[in-house]
């Protein structure tokens, strides 16, 4: 222990520095998670596989995100944050590699799991070390919420044009990519390490599910905004290219990576945004959205109007956001709910954000192989603006029931720190389970 407090502790970065690279290492994830989706179609033709197996590819990430995050996402409260950070950094390293080496889709199938893992070890111990290095102030909450839908909308972007408009459409990507990660990886070894580490850390491993009695009319209520929202943030990042290219009657890859945008980055600026507007406004402004942007892509489908399409995204993209940052608060915050309890009924939203981003997904592939994308996409477009509006309609009436409920029934530490990604239990003191 003497020799980790002598030099290797006069080398480590200071703490704003350090506060940077986790910033930096919680973009990249993200960023290269979303690089896959506009090269789908790319994959797709070079390796001759169905809309199933592409959207597999996508369901295949959200799977081992989503065990990650049940079993690993508090871990880095017991052995600290740069361990788990490493860890993600080193998967989300081979994971590039095996996107440089793919000759079919096993490789892309094996690249996607160590993504998801990648996600899921740096989501949980991201967001920690940012609350650790800097606890005082919006900084920490601020990059952790905006992380994961900004570094998506720069990641599709970016992937886009280089594929597009660079040399080696599937591979400069991920060699830019992987150098990023290799040096982010060398940054963190230097950063000194953020949390503390407590013993039990095998009783962390056993996620913990529920939805407490006083929650639950408040859960039912959100439940139909967070399907929707996320049966349509899996469509737009799996199967939301090949849509753009039929309507444009181009290949350009570029177009996929603009509709993608529209949705996460819009998404990311509109909850940032409302941040501290209140949590029941919030999440009807976004259902509000989400159901005029899902009527407006139906139409621009069923008449094949490209530019109303990329209208409908931007318009369901203002409530993308702002649905679940509204959803995940009106239900977290219900005053009867202890802390003890919170952490389950976390983990209980994202299981149903990750459920409702992949089944749908896989669905709408198996639809697309039988019907085309056309079709599909007009049905998925229709049955989200159901969701939505059927969310607002419990919301209004739940309260014209209760007028008088306090609109900050009870305090939510942090807001989520972004869409599907949020580890199972955030790193607040207030929100860990004793052991």
């Amino acid at each position: 222990m003497k020799e980790a407090g002598g030099p290797l502790r006069r080398r480590a970065l200071p703490k704003g520095a350090a506060f940077g690279v986790v910033a930096v290492a919680a973009f990249l994830a993200f960023a290269s998670n979303a690089a896959a989706s506009p090269l789908y179609r790319v994959y797709q033709a070079q390796f001759r596989f169905s809309a199933i197996t592409l959207t597999l590819l996508f369901t295949v990430y959200i799977i081992v995100l989503l065990g990650t995050l049940l079993s690993l996402g508090s871990l880095s409260d017991y052995v600290g944050r740069r361990p788990l950070l490493l860890a993600g950094l080193v998967s989300g390293t081979v994971a590039c590699g095996l996107f440089l080496l793919a000759h079919g889709a096993g490789l892309l199938f094996a690249a996607r799991a160590l993504q998801g893992l990648s996600v899921g070890l740096i989501t949980g111990a991201a967001a920690a070390a940012l609350h650790d290095l800097r606890p005082h102030g919006s900084a920490a909450p601020l990059l952790s919420g905006v992380a994961p839908t900004a570094g998506q909308a720069l990641g599709a972007i970016a992937a886009s044009l280089l594929g597009q408009y660079a040399p080696a459409p599937t591979r400069l990507i991920w060699w830019l990519l992987l150098a990023m990660f290799v040096a982010n990886l060398l940054a963190v070894l230097t950063i000194p390490e953020p949390g503390s580490r407590r013993p039990h850390a095998l009783g962390s491993l056993r996620p913990r599910v529920s939805v407490p009695p006083p929650a639950r009319g408040a859960f039912a209520a959100a439940l139909p905004c967070i399907v929707g929202l996320w049966a349509l943030g899996g469509f737009y990042l799996s199967l939301g290219p090949s849509l753009a290219a039929q309507l444009l009657h181009s290949r350009n890859l570029l177009w996929g990576g603009i509709l993608i945008f529209l949705l996460t980055g819009l998404g990311a600026a509109a909850s940032g945004a409302l941040a501290k507007v209140s949590p029941t406004r919030v999440m009807l402004a976004g259902c509000l959205a989400l159901t005029a942007g899902a009527l407006v892509t139906f139409a621009a489908i069923g008449t094949s109007t490209p530019w109303v399409l990329f209208l409908g995204t931007a318009i369901a993209g203002l409530g993308f956001g702002p649905g679940f940052l509204g959803a995940y608060r009106a239900t977290v915050a219900v005053p009867q709910v202890t802390s003890d309890q919170r952490a389950g009924l976390i983990t209980a939203i994202y299981i149903v954000s990750y459920f409702a981003t992949a089944v749908p997904a896989v669905i709408g592939g198996i639809t697309t192989t039988l019907y085309g994308v056309h079709d599909t996409a007009l049905v998925y477009s229709a049955a989200v603006g159901v969701l939505t509006a059927t969310a607002a309609v419990i919301l209004l009436a739940r309260r014209r029931a209760t007028p008088a409920a306090p609109e900050h029934a009870a305090p939510c530490p942090e807001p989520p720190p972004g869409a599907c990604t949020v580890p199972a239990c955030p790193p607040n003191s207030s929100l860990r389970t004793r052991t």
